[in-house]
């Protein structure tokens, strides 16, 4: 991909290109929106952030308040969905950090909080479920495995260690589809958000049957899963009185953030792989067809009735550089960025970045961070440089089995907040992987890729502009030696510590 204007230019509403989606973004850290014209451009006027976080603790919890997200997500359409912009808006779309659960009661009120893909707590039935069930045969058909991050065992854990909780549920819904009965009064879970939940059989796109069953709830208590393709129209009739620029706009199904990243930064077929480093991070290949066979790394998700999602997560990147920068103590005047625009030394300690669990490739759910190698002369910049160094071997792992499936060397194309607080965390990652890495420059991509996606419906003939990227990393041949002795040290300790 060759560097072009940005996208992220912003076009003035009298020319913007209709029709227009209001794009909304329910992320790790804030909901955000903006208006996006059918060239895939952001409009003047548009653009709203509301801050939040995560509620954790050292027990694996991580939950979030439904309702106040509903509340967020209500003040950004109230922003958004101006008066000009009366009779131009085609569509609503919303995509959300995946696989996350919310119990509703009969009421259509939130009756838990909103449990997120970085819980672990249901760690125990994990194990259970994988010595009743078996594992391989689940994952050829779900495309997942059986993991903390996904809701069989979680609601299993609801069942046994908060049965009154569990009982008070009438329907269990991810995030987006409870933000969508909230402003809507209706709600389905789009292909990609039903994928997530680790519970949709990859070929037939419905419900798996044996892991509902596991874990412990009815298919009746699960929404509608529905195509992207066909979105929500029936809407609450005060959903017009209150906004009327939304006045016939179709609520697309609700997607998850990866699918929208893969979109929003051109990642859209075999030839490009994605490489996202936000709070957490994945590689992904979004595939025109679903693979006959996974290897036992990866995941692949059914985004729609003709595309799939192949690849791996990594729980811990941005969270893994707060974790430096509120731990780790560095030299006066320097940085992140300079620990990681350094040549690396054999000093650096060697580190499993564990800090919230393994998902792609090991799924140790209750992985912990291991750093090895410190004795009293180790600096804080090299318990820095290994740590990103860490990372970046994580990725590299998921992107050996993403290789061996596609059949190619696809082009890396890199983006998330991450590489932009960190932009030289690139250059270590094109080291460690070995391949050029083309940083995506275009802010807000998961955003701008959630509108791309209502736009293949409502404008599909319309051409869109391209994402802009910055100059491509290319790895420095006098590492690569350094860089396969820490990765075979990397899975030496990986065998030892976590098996």
């Amino acid at each position: 991909m060759t560097p072009g204007p940005d996208p992220a230019a912003r076009v003035p509403l009298a020319q913007a290109q209709e029709p227009l989606v209001l794009a909304l973004d329910i992320g790790s850290t804030a909901s955000r929106g903006d208006v996006y014209d059918a060239s895939g451009r952001p409009v003047e006027g548009g653009r709203h952030k509301v801050p939040h976080a995560f509620t954790t603790g050292g027990d694996g919890t991580s939950v979030l308040d439904p309702d106040a997200v509903v509340r967020e997500v209500e003040e950004i359409v109230d922003a958004l969905a101006r008066p000009e912009l009366v009779g131009r808006v085609g569509g609503v779309a919303l995509d959300t950090f995946a696989s996350s659960l919310v119990g509703v009661d009969a009421e259509g009120r939130a009756c838990t909080p909103c449990y997120t893909y970085a819980d672990s707590r249901c760690g125990a039935q994990v194990t259970a479920l994988r010595e009743e069930l078996d594992e391989a045969a689940i994952h050829q058909r779900t495309g997942t495995r059986l993991h903390s991050s996904y809701l069989a065992p979680r609601l299993r854990w609801l069942r046994e260690t908060r049965p009154e909780v569990f009982g008070r549920a009438a329907r269990w819904m991810s995030l987006g589809e409870y933000v969508y009965l909230g402003l809507t009064g209706v709600t389905a879970a789009g292909t990609a958000t039903a994928a997530w939940t680790g519970m949709l059989d990859r070929r037939t796109g419905a419900w798996d049957p044996e892991l509902v069953g596991a874990a412990g709830i009815s298919l009746e208590q699960l929404s509608e899963v529905r195509d992207p393709a066909d979105p929500l129209r029936d809407v609450a009739a005060g959903v017009a009185s209150r906004w009327p620029a939304l006045a016939g706009a179709a609520w697309f199904p609700v997607v998850a953030d990866g699918l929208a990243s893969n979109v929003g930064v051109g990642a859209v077929d075999a030839s490009s792989m994605a490489a996202s480093a936000a709070t957490s991070g994945a590689m992904r290949i979004l595939l025109p067809a679903v693979p006959d066979d996974l290897p036992s790394g990866l995941w692949c998700y059914r985004v729609d009735a003709r595309r799939s999602l192949l690849g791996g997560a990594v729980n811990d990147v941005g969270r893994a550089v707060s974790w430096l920068e509120s731990t780790i103590r560095l030299a006066p005047g320097s940085s992140l960025d300079a620990v990681a625009a350094a040549d690396p030394e054999p000093g650096a300690p060697l580190v499993l970045p564990y800090f919230s669990g393994e998902r792609a490739t090991g799924w140790a759910a209750d992985a912990r961070a291991t750093l090895t190698g410190i004795s009293a002369a180790t600096t804080g910049a090299q318990v820095a440089r290994g740590v990103l160094e860490g990372v970046a071997i994580s990725y590299a792992r998921i992107a050996d089995q993403l290789r061996a499936v596609s059949g190619q060397q696809p082009t890396i194309l890199a983006s998330g907040r991450v590489t932009q607080d960190v932009p030289s965390f690139l250059q270590v990652l094109a080291d460690v992987l070995d391949a050029p890495v083309v940083p995506v420059t275009t802010k807000r991509a998961t955003l701008r890729g959630t509108a791309l996606l209502a736009l293949e419906v409502l404008a599909p003939d319309v051409e869109r502009a391209d994402p802009a990227t910055g100059e491509t990393l290319a790895p420095v041949p006098q590492r690569a030696e350094y860089y396969r002795g820490r990765r075979e040290e990397y899975q030496r300790l990986y065998a030892a510590v976590v098996g």
